[in-house]
């Protein structure tokens, strides 16, 4: 599934980062790595940006970057 499809304040773990290079690198700079525990804190009111919990911090990202990022359970 998608980071996007992910449920709200359920703790799931990066598999993929997909999309181009230079998005790729972008979000693995962030922490955004395969094995990487991550938790979807919050959902802007019409669901633009998404705020993320992950290692020792908060990180939002948009929808689309987040159907990039492919999870599991």
């Amino acid at each position: 599934m998608s980071l996007l499809q992910a449920p709200r304040g359920k703790t799931v773990i990066v598999v993929e980062v997909g999309g181009d290079r230079a998005f790729r690198r972008r979000i693995m700079e962030m922490g955004l790595l395969p094995g990487t525990p991550v938790r979807v804190v919050a959902v802007a009111p019409l669901g633009d940006p998404l705020t993320l919990e992950l290692r020792f911090g908060r990180l939002s990202i948009r929808k689309r970057e987040a159907e990039e990022i492919r999870v599991r359970a």
